[in-house]
């Protein structure tokens, strides 16, 4: 049943179940939805790295701790298609751009970006962008431009969130994903866990995902990977079976949704990953680095899935399905008072 009204109680039940009987029901829930043997693939790209005036403590990005990661201007456009093109030979269906920007302006970066996304959509592949904040304006200029799904995680719980985050709001993230949905952009939103965050912080971001007028389509589930130089860069991870438990309980509230394994893979043995593929996780990052952070070879990621009998899911699939579902033949059409009917 989809339902967008959960309660903490439920939440909890369904997270404290013992690890098989909750793993087994998600198991359950995932087959009645989805395709157990499809996985999405995508390929993520910063093309704006670093100089962030954020705090995150989780970020290499933000430009007040000092790490490793250099600051590069946005990317030139045949840069990023060229990108674009080898993830789309590799096998991803999905290309997403990351910008290390608080929020959009509206001056020439942007327009670029619009170009980008342009470019993106012209080669047959969903494209997503994550550049921050966005107004409802600037929302309706990417899906103008071709945006397929932009990416705006919540991160935590909004009880917890202070504690990570001072330089935005919990409310200013829900306003942003709102400004997403009603430009009819699919949004892709989810979190982190091994933030410092207890599991009653787990299942209070999940409540919030849940609990949206619509679950996102695509809900990434990160492990921190810790970054020195970071106020979390000595954080230990959290194990694989939080991660586990994590993508289950998100796989019964959100049945349809995509749920991503996303940062912290390269740490997890392939038993770990099939667990949480059994668990119902369906969508994967592909590529050796994810914005920038380390991430498993391409190669690995196709041995995992042939051993597993996972095929890719093409580019666009629920669109697809939706325009066979919405036919109309002749006959119905008759009787629904439409003369022309194209099948």
């Amino acid at each position: 049943m989809i339902k967008n009204n959960w309660t903490r109680e439920e939440i909890e039940e369904i997270y404290n179940l013992p690890f098989m009987d909750l793993v087994y029901r998600a198991a359950t829930v995932h087959r009645q939805f989805n395709d157990p043997q499809e996985v999405q693939i995508s390929t993520l790209l910063s093309i704006k790295t670093g100089g962030c005036p954020e705090d995150c403590s989780y970020c290499s990005q933000a430009a007040r701790y000092h790490t490793d990661v250099k600051v590069q201007k946005l990317m030139e456009l045949d840069e990023v298609l060229s990108a674009a093109q080898r993830a789309k030979d590799a096998g991803s269906s999905r290309f997403c751009m990351g910008a290390a920007w608080r929020e959009v302006r509206d001056n020439k970066d942007f327009d670029k970006v619009l170009g980008m996304v342009q470019g993106v959509n012209s080669m047959g592949l969903e494209v997503c962008c994550t550049l921050g904040m966005l107004t409802e304006s600037q929302a309706e200029k990417l899906k103008d431009a071709g945006l397929y799904a932009y990416n705006h995680n919540v991160d935590t719980s909004e009880e917890h969130y202070e504690d990570v985050i001072s330089t935005r709001t919990f409310a200013d993230r829900l306003n942003t994903i709102d400004n997403v949905r009603k430009a009819k952009i699919s949004v892709c939103s989810g979190g982190i866990i091994g933030l410092g965050e207890s599991d009653g912080d787990r299942i209070g971001m999940l409540k919030t995902l849940a609990n949206m007028p619509q679950h996102p389509d695509s809900v990434p589930i990160n492990n921190l990977v810790p970054i020195k130089g970071t106020p979390l860069g000595d954080q230990e991870p959290a194990s694989i079976w939080d991660m586990v438990r994590t993508i289950a309980t998100a796989r019964i509230l959100m049945p349809k949704s995509m749920v991503r394994l996303s940062a912290g893979r390269l740490d997890m043995t392939y038993e770990g990953q099939t667990l949480c593929f059994m668990a119902g996780a369906n969508s994967i990052f592909s590529g050796d680095v994810l914005l920038t952070t380390p991430n498993p070879a391409v190669k690995n990621d196709q041995e995992l899935f042939q051993i597993l009998s996972i095929k890719p899911r093409e580019a666009f699939k629920d669109s697809k399905k939706a325009s066979v579902e919405f036919q109309v033949t002749p006959t119905a059409g008759k009787a629904l008072g439409i003369e022309e009917v194209t099948v």
